[in-house]
């Protein structure tokens, strides 16, 4: 499983010309399931995300968590993150979990979020043409692959 997270000032998600997900101060959460992921991947990256510290103290030190600054988090299912570009010009999507299988540990992330940050947690569609705008606040990006825990 590999996210990219986000550290915003806003972004939200459209889908069909709707916004379906909109969010102030907080995290962007794009994730990518593959075939062989689990539910203790779903928790180990969970517990991360939750507690890293990339949002600023009194003294602009990121020292703080989404939890501690009462941050919102919006999740966006991305299956181009699996992209493998090894060979040639046009990414191969092996890497990435089918639908079968993805739909149900994403939502299984979703509601992990969603257990420990209430209603603050808005989501995109899975499996949708989606239009995401993000105004990126630092910027702060960090990738998270759960095959590189050690």
């Amino acid at each position: 499983m590999k996210a990219v997270i986000q550290r915003v000032r806003s972004s939200s998600v459209e889908v069909a010309g709707k916004i379906v997900g909109s969010i102030g101060h907080g995290l962007n959460i794009l994730i990518g399931i593959a075939p062989d992921d689990q539910q203790e991947d779903i928790e180990w990256l969970c517990k991360k995300i939750l507690n890293l510290r990339i949002f600023d103290d009194q003294d602009g030190v990121m020292n703080r968590s989404i939890q501690e600054v009462g941050g919102e988090i919006l999740v966006i299912s991305q299956f181009t993150l699996m992209a493998s570009t090894k060979k040639g010009n046009r990414p191969s999507w092996i890497q990435a979990a089918p639908p079968q299988v993805a739909i149900p540990l994403y939502e299984s992330f979703k509601l992990y979020l969603i257990n420990h940050l209430g209603d603050k947690v808005k989501c995109g569609i899975f499996g949708e043409d989606m239009l995401v705008s993000i105004e990126n606040n630092g910027p702060v990006t960090i990738l998270i692959d759960t095959k590189n825990k050690v």
